[in-house]
């Protein structure tokens, strides 16, 4: 028996068209979401926030600029009086008197000490009557020799007559001579029975008393007076400041060097503190010691108010060298390795380049430079160990930092008052 079924075959093909129309349906909406899902995706990455650029370093720069340097130089110096005497007794004899205070102030020609003079008056006494003697015996000789010659012209006396008298004549002023000489040397000597100061200046205590026998011969120093208004301050440079000197702009000390600059030091009290006065360098040996291979240097302090005493060692600043248009930068902005010595500089375009440079003398805490800068440049004095060459940074004067400190601070004044 055969039983015959649907047709399947005509059914699908009567949906087939049904079929299609959802596929095509299906394709156009799953392409029309990659379409959707670029546009978006390109949009993103167009609008897509940009990512944080990491800011610029800040650095603190200072501008190069040209000006007079001066050197010092640091020695250790022994300070002088200006004039020293000593006060000696020249003649033996019992101190009479001693007509100071010790430790005083005295002026030149003052009478300091008194020697008994009596013995010394007779001796001018004595010199002044031989002198009155050999006076008369000459005039006596001059009135013979007036007598003879009108006599020896009218062949009355001889010629030894003539002779004799001119001899005597000559005799007696000779002797009048030695007796000027003897009284003369008489006075002198009585004159050094007043010892007088030959210099203003302090007195030092008196090394004997009243009733003591002074003189050459025994106890002659007596007394020392100083002038310390004006001290000497001595000190010693190196042989090789010495060959520096050859270059300098500065008079050390020789007045025919014809150098535009004059040498001046300053002193350290011995409490530390700098002496308000300078001194003027007037004088420097003209050869070095080869034993010490060094050169001795002397200065004029002035002293009004004796602050500085005779015998002290003091700290002398000198004054060696004045570097004109010379180029100064801090030490601190300085890099010093193996290849030598390199500063950082800012360009105009804010770039910054690490540049060479030959350096000279320090001069406190700053370094002259000798080659490798130019007035007018810009250089890293704080944050160029975060630098690179060629890196770009945010570069802030050095006077702008400091007036926004003064600021804060003074802000912060305000506030805790």
């Amino acid at each position: 028996m055969n039983i015959k079924l649907p047709s399947f075959q005509k059914a699908g093909q009567a949906l087939k068209p049904a079929i299609d129309f959802v596929s095509t349906r299906k394709k156009s909406i799953i392409t029309t979401m990659l379409v959707l899902a670029a546009i978006i995706i390109v949009l993103a990455i167009i609008f897509r926030p940009k990512p944080p650029q990491a800011p610029l370093p800040t650095v603190e720069v200072e501008d190069v600029t040209v000006d007079d340097v001066n050197i010092y130089g640091e020695y250790v110096g022994h300070i002088e009086p200006q004039h020293f005497v000593q006060i000696r007794a020249r003649v033996e004899g019992y101190l009479q008197s001693i007509n100071f205070v010790e430790g005083t102030h005295v002026k030149k020609g003052q009478t300091l000490f008194v020697i008994d003079p009596q013995l010394y008056e007779a001796h001018v006494n004595k010199a002044r009557a031989q002198l009155n003697k050999a006076k008369a015996v000459a005039h006596k000789a001059k009135r013979d020799l007036d007598r003879i010659k009108p006599l020896y012209e009218q062949n009355a006396a001889s010629q030894l007559d003539l002779d004799n008298a001119t001899a005597a004549y000559e005799t007696a002023q000779a002797e009048v001579i030695v007796s000027e000489a003897d009284l003369t040397q008489a006075q002198l000597t009585l004159s050094y029975t007043r010892i007088a100061s030959p210099i203003s200046g302090y007195v030092s205590e008196c090394f004997a008393d009243i009733g003591n026998l002074v003189g050459p011969s025994s106890t002659s120093l007596l007394a020392t007076v100083v002038k310390s208004d004006t001290v000497v301050i001595e000190f010693s440079m190196t042989a090789l400041d010495y060959l520096r000197s050859k270059s300098r702009n500065v008079n050390l000390g020789n007045d025919e060097s014809g150098l535009k600059h004059k040498s001046y030091i300053n002193i350290t009290l011995p409490d530390g503190t700098e002496y308000p006065l300078k001194g003027n360098v007037n004088s420097s040996e003209p050869q070095v010691d080869p034993k010490t291979g060094t050169f001795s240097v002397h200065a004029d302090m002035p002293n009004p108010d004796r602050s500085l005493l005779p015998g002290e060692f003091t700290k002398v600043k000198v004054l060696l060298d004045v570097r004109e248009n010379a180029i100064e930068v801090p030490a601190k902005a300085l890099v010093i390795e193996k290849g030598g010595a390199f500063i950082y500089v800012v360009r105009p375009d804010s770039i910054v380049e690490r540049r060479f440079i030959e350096t000279g003398p320090e001069v406190g805490k700053n370094v002259i430079v000798e080659r490798g800068l130019a007035a007018g440049e810009k250089i890293v004095t704080e944050g160029y160990h975060k630098l690179t060459h060629g890196m770009k940074v945010n570069p802030i004067p050095v006077r702008d930092v400091e007036n926004k400190d003064n600021s804060n601070h003074e802000k912060d004044s305000a506030d805790e008052a």
